[in-house]
């Protein structure tokens, strides 16, 4: 698969690798996918998403990833239905860290004072993987961009098409600052 993956694409994974040693988290998740895909620059991905007013907010994105990542994966939407059942899940997370540690909840928690020189992606994560492959064939396109990984973040649901619907960004709008972008340079 990843022979089909543009530089932009394979700097992304990288990226994320880079964003699980920072974070120490023990894998790379959806999470990490996305804020590499924030820190890439002169890319399609980095185009749409600075189209689309998120990279001048990464910090406020990093934030609500760290948050669902602390909740172990739960979402602020999530967080609110279970509110309206009487669930407090923040008070549920600091009575969890209060016994067993700060992070306890996390998904793929800490990996150790030795660390791992590979972290395993998450299954979530090999589905985005797999999803921006399927996404660039059924486009007719012979590689993986960026772009596609970005608009498998954005196409089903999870913990970064969560945060990047609360910051305004679903696959539509993805797909349509993309496509104006396609028409511009074609025209």
């Amino acid at each position: 698969m990843f022979e089909k993956f543009t530089a932009d694409a394979r700097a992304v994974v990288r990226g994320a690798a880079e964003q699980a040693e920072r974070t120490g988290s023990g894998t790379v998740g959806e999470p990490e996918l996305l804020l590499a895909l924030l820190d890439r620059t002169e890319s399609p991905a980095a185009t749409a998403l600075g189209a689309l007013g998120v990279r001048e907010r990464r910090a406020s994105v990093a934030r609500a990833l760290a948050a669902v990542r602390r909740r172990g994966g739960i979402t602020a939407q999530d967080a609110a239905a279970l509110a309206g059942l009487g669930i407090d899940v923040d008070e549920i997370v600091t009575r969890v860290e209060r016994a067993h540690g700060e992070g306890a909840l996390a998904a793929g928690g800490p990996i150790g004072r030795r660390g791992r020189a590979r972290r395993p992606f998450t299954a979530e994560a090999k589905a985005v993987l797999e999803r921006a492959l399927r996404i660039a064939v059924g486009r007719g396109e012979r590689h993986l961009g960026d772009e596609h990984l970005l608009m498998a973040l954005t196409v089903r649901p999870g913990p970064a098409a969560a945060v990047l619907a609360d910051h305004g960004v679903t696959y539509a709008e993805v797909l349509r600052v993309l496509e104006d972008g396609s028409r511009r340079r074609a025209g």
